[in-house]
């Protein structure tokens, strides 16, 4: 084996394999040379970041400032759900009811299980019935 110092070598694994350290060093996109930031920006709705010297940082920035002078900042996009509307919580409140009666076991909160939903639509869609009819009984999961 080779001799190297210990600041060289790396740590021992099992079966006798020994670690490397790595180094890793960013790279300018632009002209190869070492990167000292990492510049992120969005344009048309895309988010871009791009590694570089301090140099052609300061070059980046200098060509977008006339820009930047006459844009205004622009609020964070929050991506969310968009609320329920009434209606909604009105029909999940009444397939709620509709299982309850029977003894289907339902949670006050959270998703209805989808053969609960099927039950109450397809009652809802027999011809000549009213839509009072409760869905069946379904088996409880063995799950607690």
């Amino acid at each position: 084996m080779m001799n190297r110092s210990n600041n060289q070598r790396g740590a021992r694994l099992p079966g006798g394999l020994e670690s490397v350290p790595v180094t890793a060093r960013r790279q300018d996109d632009i002209d190869g040379g070492p990167a000292n930031e990492t510049v992120r920006f969005g344009l048309g709705g895309a988010d871009y970041e791009i590694d570089l010297s301090t140099k052609n940082a300061v070059a980046f920035r200098k060509q977008l400032a006339p820009f930047l002078e006459h844009a205004r900042k622009a609020g964070r996009v929050q991506l969310h759900r968009p609320a329920r509307s009434a209606a909604s919580r009105q029909r999940s409140g009444d397939i709620r009811a509709r299982a309850k009666d029977p003894g289907i076991a339902v949670s006050e909160r959270g998703r209805i299980p989808a053969s609960v939903v099927e039950q109450y639509q397809a009652a809802a869609e027999e011809p000549g019935k009213t839509s009072d009819r409760r869905p069946a009984r379904t088996r409880r999961s063995s799950r607690s």
